[in-house]
């Protein structure tokens, strides 16, 4: 019996670690919330050269730092089925495939989509990727995030231009990551000589 409220502690702790943060609008309030998060984009920052605010507008976008997201049950019919309409999963909203080519590449092996480091490093090298092979600049958030979306092959070709809704999803990351770097510059430097 003396176990139970170290047991539920432990619960409710590790779903504070888990839980998005309470404000979604402020880089510095998401930081401040959470301390590891602040760690964790500022390696992949330093490591793959991909800003922290284009980081968080992705992420923002793609699983709202939802650590389990996933898309909605397929339908049959109109009729809700058992799998999904596709295999996308955690922060980084990544597809089984990507993330096991990620892993294959960088020998991150126990790397996990629910896990807020390891989705930021999926994205510092994912946009490396598209910085070497498409050219596309690692600060410019709008074409970033249609080569996540769409794939190296799917921005080369293009695809994008025949969606109007997903060009302007990128102008909101866009917008997002601008509001984002412009709110690191009063608290970057603060929280990185923050002891926590």
């Amino acid at each position: 019996m003396r176990f139970i409220p170290l047991i539920l502690i432990s619960a409710i702790i590790s779903g504070c670690a888990t839980s998005p943060p309470r404000s979604v609008e402020n880089a510095c309030s998401i930081f401040r919330e959470k301390p590891d998060w602040f760690k964790a984009s500022l390696k992949t920052e330093k490591k793959w050269g991909l800003p922290m605010q284009v980081q968080l507008a992705i992420m923002r976008q793609e699983s709202s730092f939802r650590h389990d997201a996933a898309p909605p049950l397929d339908t049959f019919l109109g009729i809700p089925m058992w799998w999904r309409v596709s295999s996308a999963y955690g922060y980084a909203q990544v597809k089984d495939g990507t993330w096991k080519w990620y892993k294959d590449k960088t020998g991150n092996w126990m790397a996990s989509r629910e896990d807020y480091g390891d989705a930021v490093d999926f994205m510092g090298w994912y946009t490396d990727i598209s910085q070497k092979s498409l050219g596309i600049s690692k600060w410019d958030a709008y074409n970033q995030y249609l080569a996540y979306h769409e794939g190296h092959g799917g921005w080369k070709r293009k695809t994008y231009e025949k969606k109007a809704w997903l060009m302007g999803v990128a102008k909101k990351v866009d917008a997002n990551a601008r509001n984002y770097g412009a709110q690191l510059k009063e608290c970057k430097e603060k929280l990185d000589n923050t002891w926590w």
